[in-house]
């Protein structure tokens, strides 16, 4: 466990002390902290023990466990994974198919996620790249502002692939 080391530590004869409340109470002998913590109700924590001479705390272990673990518990909660969401086009899409694509990717860039982009060939289609080349290029250009390209353009067998993520 990472953190404070929970009365393990009597390696040292002399500790630096600090109450419950925070105040510094000076270096004293590890067993007279140690019986001072008790009196009050409390352990006696190391907190950092590289310091010269190493630093330790009154706290309630059980208290600041619990505390720990609900603030990971929050932390866990208000992290947003990031998505990745596929967008599938053709090279000769028509203009309004497009902008209702672009409304797609305009929105999960808005949610925080990643768009790739796929480029489906067929057939024929797939001797004319440089088609892909220029509906890549301005699906670039109309997300300018708001996302940069993670992957750049590349071939994939018949595919050809771009991810963008938000700025």
């Amino acid at each position: 466990m990472n953190g404070p080391r929970f009365n393990e530590f009597i390696q040292s004869p002399k500790v630096r002390v600090i109450d419950h409340e925070g105040e510094n109470l000076g270096v004293m002998f590890t067993r007279e902290a140690m019986e001072q913590a008790q009196s009050v109700g409390l352990d006696l924590v190391e907190v950092s023990p590289n310091a010269d001479p190493p630093v330790a705390k009154f706290l309630d272990v059980g208290k600041y466990k619990y505390e720990a673990q609900k603030k990971a518990n929050i932390a866990r909660k208000s992290q947003k994974t990031q998505e990745i969401k596929e967008i599938k086009m053709r090279p000769n899409i028509d203009d309004h198919d497009y902008d209702t694509k672009m409304k797609a990717i305009h929105k999960f860039l808005g949610e925080g996620d990643k768009v790739k982009i796929t480029l489906r060939f067929r057939g024929r289609e797939l001797s004319h790249g440089q088609l892909g080349m220029i509906l890549l290029k301005r699906v670039q250009d109309d997300t300018a502002e708001i996302a940069k390209i993670e992957s750049y353009p590349r071939m994939e067998g018949r595919q050809m692939l771009m991810v963008i993520s938000p700025k």
